[in-house]
């Protein structure tokens, strides 16, 4: 009798239906195969996109950095320029800057100087900034599909659960609930798939938001400096030590307390 018990739990066990993602994509068939596809296809790009901007940002942040350090102390722009790296964001704008100001003397129609280093910069700026947007419509796009996409994984494998529930005859609570449930799974893996893509393209917007102030902010110098002749530099400034051997200002006497030559102080 034992023997029987012990069979019986047995085939119960082999009998007992597996849930799960890999038997939901088994249970969707070649749709649902496809569809969990094109999600792994987007977290794989949208971890692709934010590590490569990342990258990118931290080391246009870096040249900012060195910009403050060490490029206006430099006399002239291009002694400040040659102590940048050679690819840096920074000196491309210094670059730029000084050709117009070579430029503007070869235009044979007569455009306003300033108008014109204002255009040359801001094309500069413009450049640096496309090329720091560039990827973020990726994340965008994946961040307001992927749900749709699981959703469409999710219709799919109730669509396929439900027609082979009714071919079977079938029509209890379990027998209907366990294919439905798992047939949601994809629905959790676009989400999954959707919101470090939302929370990515929101986070490296801001950063490229505070690189491009920067960047016009530096332009902006940039300008006045080559539209003065260098005479107009932003201002620099550097934490003074107190020199050696300096005492401290002298406390103010009391009144009363007697003067150089003994003289005391008279009392209005």
């Amino acid at each position: 009798m034992f023997t029987n018990i012990v069979t019986a739990a047995a085939a119960a066990g082999a009998e007992a239906p597996q849930y799960g993602l890999i038997p939901a994509l088994e249970e969707g068939g070649p749709v649902a195969w496809t569809t969990f596809g094109v999600l792994v296809i987007m977290f794989a790009g949208s971890l692709y996109v934010l590590f490569t901007k990342l990258f990118e940002q931290n080391k246009i942040l870096r040249q900012g950095r060195q910009v403050q350090q060490a490029f206006w102390r430099a006399p002239t722009l291009k002694d400040g320029a040659s102590k940048l790296e050679k690819d840096s964001a920074y000196r491309q704008v210094v670059d730029d800057g000084l050709r117009a100001e070579q430029e503007h003397t070869k235009l044979t129609d007569p455009v306003e100087a300033h108008d014109w280093m204002h255009n040359s910069l801001e094309r500069s700026q413009n450049l640096v900034n496309s090329k720091l947007n560039g990827g973020l419509s990726f994340l965008a796009t994946v961040g307001s599909t992927a749900p749709f996409v699981g959703l469409f994984g999710t219709v799919v494998g109730i669509l396929r659960a439900l027609v082979k529930i009714g071919a079977s005859g079938q029509a209890s609570i379990d027998t209907v609930a366990g294919p439905v449930g798992e047939a949601l799974i994809m629905t959790a893996v676009g989400l999954i798939v959707a919101v470090p893509a939302v929370l990515a393209y929101n986070w490296l917007q801001a950063r490229n938001k505070k690189i491009a102030r920067d960047l016009s902010t530096f332009a902006n110098d940039v300008q006045g400096s080559i539209m003065s002749g260098g005479q107009v530099r932003p201002v620099t400034t550097t934490a003074a030590a107190p020199a050696r051997g300096t005492t401290a200002a002298a406390a103010p006497k009391p009144v009363g307390q007697a003067t150089a030559g003994g003289v005391q102080p008279k009392k209005v």
